[in-house]
């Protein structure tokens, strides 16, 4: 009888990938993906570390699923990802009834584990080699296929603990990522997200970045292509140079990390950047392209951030205006440098800059969203609208949203349209 799993996943886009990357070795070996854990005889948690409530929400949900053990000796249970790289010892003392606990690297031995008689295996080894080239991920139907490109982060931002549970930086060959992404064409997906931790580290045998994307834009049938994320250190005219060239192929939109405003906290995160670097290199993007969308992370209350540095990042920010942020209170994380700074900006006073932060993002959101009322914007469909089934949901080259009448347009369709209004984080596009 064939076997049934099931994968549930947390964190962010590389997460996602990776499930794909071992629901494509499990169905090739015959096993069947099924739509819950009640159905499993297998059930894999693929977990992010980045947060401390990422973690938490993994042992409430391992909590949850013991009851499923209780009944069925038989079941696997499995924690894949970076907490199990991580947390394993700990996954193990508190968490007995876990089966397997594979890191990032571990996933091409699944099987094997899966077979043993042991009733707990653990395989976190970090390799310096392993980019899952051979592997084609299993995808579900939609519009966008997400392609990993690299694995691993060398740049040790004190805050974050990818370089310990990815490891260092290696990235594939451009054939195999351009093969990947004609057979992602093939199954019917029109839009290409490519994925690494700083995906513009891109380096293989000399091979840069701007090289990788100019090869991607000759795959036939390819309506989109779009990266995420880089490091503000590794763009370049170059890279501005080949976003001029094939947009709107290449959307211009860029997600560039800003964490801080601050050049003492920039520094205490080793983010390699002063405040006067991010912002010549922000004037550098919108000098070559001049419509692209920015979007960025801030963290709010490092150690050591005082209300003065707090400002620099309102200040970067209401010169740049970010087409949107994802903002984020400091939580120390164990085996990080910042782990032993002392965490010394008060919740209060965390709470305090997020809610200020927010406020100013959302006004510029809206004022970038506004200045493209009356304009004529190509929009790739995605999916009908959440609030009406009379309406359809897209997305402009710049990562904007539109919602827009559901007429005789279909999910991969590229339309253009006018822009009648925004709100919110959204446009909208209700007539002709």
């Amino acid at each position: 009888m064939k076997k049934r799993f099931y994968i549930e996943t947390y964190g962010c886009q590389m997460n996602e990938y990776d499930s794909e990357i071992l629901a494509g070795i499990l169905q090739s070996h015959n096993y069947i993906l099924c739509d819950s854990a009640e159905e499993a005889d297998i059930i894999l948690l693929n977990t992010c570390s980045v947060r401390d409530n990422a973690e938490l929400k993994i042992h409430s949900r391992l909590g949850e699923l013991k009851h499923l053990k209780d009944k069925n000796p038989d079941l696997k249970l499995g924690v894949v990802g970076c907490m199990a790289q991580n947390l394993k010892k700990e996954l193990i003392d508190t968490k007995p009834y876990v089966n397997l606990i594979l890191g990032p690297d571990s996933y091409r031995d699944i099987l094997k584990h899966l077979g043993a008689e042991e009733a707990h295996v653990i395989d976190t080894k970090l390799s310096k080699f392993e980019v899952y080239d051979g592997l084609f991920p299993a995808r579900k139907e939609g519009v966008n296929a997400w392609i990993s490109i690299m694995r691993g982060c060398n740049k040790f931002c004190s805050y974050c603990i990818v370089p310990y549970t990815r490891g260092r930086e290696r990235s594939r060959s451009i054939e195999s990522i351009v093969d990947e992404a004609k057979r992602s064409v093939d199954e019917g997906f029109v839009e290409i997200t490519l994925l690494g931790q700083n995906v513009n580290s891109f380096d293989h045998e000399g091979d840069k970045f701007p090289a990788l994307l100019e090869a991607l834009t000759k795959v036939d049938g390819l309506k989109r292509l779009r990266y995420t994320s880089p490091h503000p250190q590794d763009v370049d005219e170059e890279l501005m140079r080949i976003h001029a060239e094939y947009k709107p192929l290449i959307a211009n939109h860029i997600h560039l990390p800003l964490q801080a405003g601050s050049d003492a906290v920039l520094k205490a995160m080793n983010r390699t950047y002063t405040q006067e670097h991010y912002l010549k290199l922000v004037d550098m993007i919108r000098k070559h392209v001049p419509d692209m969308g920015i979007t960025t992370d801030i963290i709010v209350g490092f150690p050591g951030e005082s209300d003065a540095d707090f400002r620099e990042t309102l200040k970067v920010m209401e010169y740049i205006k970010y087409d949107n942020a994802y903002t984020f209170k400091y939580s120390p994380r164990p085996y990080t440098k910042a782990w032993n700074m002392k965490d010394n900006v008060s919740e209060l006073d965390k709470s305090a800059r997020l809610t200020e932060l927010i406020k100013m993002q959302k006004a510029h959101t809206l004022e970038r969203l506004s200045q493209m009322i009356g304009k004529d914007v190509e929009i790739l469909v995605e999916t009908r609208s959440k609030k009406s089934s009379e309406e359809m949901r897209g997305r402009t080259a710049c990562n904007k949203i539109v919602i827009f009448p559901k007429e005789n347009y279909k999910p991969k369709d590229m339309i253009t349209r006018r822009i009648t209004d925004a709100q919110g984080v959204t446009l909208f596009s209700r007539e002709k």
